[in-house]
């Protein structure tokens, strides 16, 4: 059962945003991805609180995804990738994205803090980061 409000668009469109953000950190990368995505519609929170729907936390601005500024993101959804946003969508989480809002691609380690908020963990490259559960409760 999905744990945010969804059609067939919107399920194509976190598709290539998964893709076009994680693809080449493979399928866990890409549903970590799409957690992050699903908890910034969740969220309601910090800077959050104005995304109630996937199409607005794609294309949020300021504070969207990188993705969405490169071709690659513009490319049509495979079936594959929409299976793995239907499941971020139905609220499978995968550690360290459980609970975060955030991830980033650093040159180096992850840093302690990322704009004030806890590292939770490193996938490949990218690191994810979580707000508190006191700051943003409905992700947790």
């Amino acid at each position: 059962m999905a744990v945010v409000p969804f059609n067939q668009a919107d399920d194509k469109l976190l598709a290539r945003l998964m893709r076009a953000e994680a693809e080449g950190e493979g399928k866990l990368g890409m549903l970590m991805v799409g957690n992050t995505g699903v908890n910034r519609v969740r969220g309601d929170c910090i800077d959050f609180t104005e995304i109630d729907t996937i199409r607005k936390m794609v294309y949020q601005s300021p504070g969207g995804f990188e993705a969405t500024q490169k071709g690659y993101f513009y490319q049509r959804a495979r079936e594959k990738d929409k299976r793995l946003a239907r499941r971020t969508i139905n609220g499978e989480r995968f550690h360290p994205a459980t609970n975060s809002l955030w991830f980033f691609k650093p040159s180096g380690d992850c840093p302690a803090q990322w704009f004030g908020q806890w590292n939770t963990g490193r996938f490949k490259s990218h690191c994810f980061y979580s707000p508190t559960r006191s700051d943003c409760p409905s992700v947790y």
